[in-house]
């Protein structure tokens, strides 16, 4: 059974609403409209609990049938299902069908943007979402630009094809406050130098050195998402957390969204492992003016403190080149661009070509000269 959904319609016209990051509000694509985030999650506000309430009861009675269980079933059909979710397009009725942690998709027949809140109901729902500062046009420069120099890389990958596929996402992140406790031990060396006579003598002084404190953390990201690259997201940040806005479905039309599929409790150990290496190397740079400094014993120890979950903006490409993925992540609101290029093999040995043949001539002419 097809489960409830919604989309944000302009009250005017009926045409589909977009968030524009610019302004901060949804704007109609055929009338030109524009209204704040407030009146349209008022207006609809009523739509959304209803497909909130709509999700628990078909999460309820999914639960109970399966309590039932069949006698006669697939096993393999079973396990492929579990993983997909039909939704019918509130616009033109087509049948969306979409992975089990889509929140915020749109119809491929008819273009409208459709959101999911069933997605967020009870534990689900986030705390807060940032908002996209930047839009489509902002995210395909800043791909044109990372593209321009780059001396081998194939023509034709770089096609504005390419550029074209760029979507902008809602990434689900837990968000951890935390403190970390250090207590290292170092031996140290400062090595001294000067002229006696006819000899230079040397130096060394040896130290033992004890450092202790405390490093406060806020809001540490780790990415909630499986499909995510966490070296990906680790590099696209930082953003400011200043902007925050409390979790409306209402930032959503025309973007993609999904909900997290890895708990808080897996994603406390990346935050623990930051948490241990930032405050390690913050002592350690409290030990300056030595020659040497190398840790012989350290104790590092988290305190937890609180978390939320948010919905953070990442524009991405995920595309393949001969057989291999090649995916780009810039964040959403400051434009900080990584990605996988490929290398083309005839630029590769042209650009190597033409180094080495005027260094081989370099080397020609020296050992003549010998």
């Amino acid at each position: 059974m097809p489960s409830k959904i919604t989309n944000f319609q302009c009250p005017a016209c009926t045409g589909p609403l977009h968030y524009e990051g610019s302004s901060g509000r949804l704007r109609c694509d055929y009338c030109g409209s524009d209204f704040s985030v407030q009146e349209i999650q008022a207006l609809y506000q009523d739509k959304l609990d209803q497909a909130e309430s709509a999700a628990a009861q078909q999460a309820a009675q999914q639960a109970e049938e399966t309590q039932e269980g069949w006698t006669d079933y697939d096993p393999v059909w079973e396990q492929e299902q579990a993983g997909m979710k039909v939704y019918n397009c509130p616009s033109c009725g087509a049948e969306l069908i979409c992975d089990a942690t889509t929140a915020a998709t749109s119809c491929p027949y008819c273009g409208n943007p459709t959101v999911v809140p069933g997605q967020f109901h009870g534990m689900l729902k986030p705390d807060y979402i940032l908002p996209f500062k930047l839009d489509k046009e902002a995210a395909k420069s800043a791909l044109r630009r990372f593209y321009k120099g780059k001396r081998l890389l194939p023509r034709a990958f770089s096609d504005e094809n390419h550029i074209e596929e760029i979507k902008g996402v809602y990434v689900p992140f837990w968000l951890f406050d935390a403190q970390g406790d250090a207590d290292i031990h170092f031996k140290a060396t400062r090595v001294s130098s000067h002229r006696q006579g006819e000899y230079q003598v040397t130096i060394t002084d040896h130290y033992d050195l004890h450092r202790a404190g405390t490093v406060d953390f806020s809001r540490i990201p780790v990415d909630g998402s499986r499909k995510m690259p966490d070296a990906h997201m680790d590099a696209i940040e930082p953003y400011d957390y200043s902007e925050l806005k409390p979790f409306s479905t209402a930032y959503m039309p025309g973007f993609l969204a999904e909900r997290y599929d890895v708990d808080v409790d897996e994603c406390e150990q990346r935050a623990k492992l930051r948490v241990e290496n930032t405050t390690e190397q913050m002592i350690s740079d409290t030990t300056g003016g030595y020659s040497s400094c190398v840790p012989v014993a350290k104790h590092v120890r988290l305190r937890r403190g609180g978390v939320k979950y948010v919905l953070l903006p990442v524009w991405l490409l995920s595309t393949r080149w001969k057989g291999k993925s090649f995916l780009f992540a810039m964040n959403g609101q400051t434009g900080k661009l990584i990605g996988d290029l490929p290398v083309s093999k005839a630029r590769y040995w042209g650009w190597f070509g033409a180094i080495a043949a005027p260094l081989a001539a370099v080397l020609a002419v020296l050992l003549f000269l010998l």
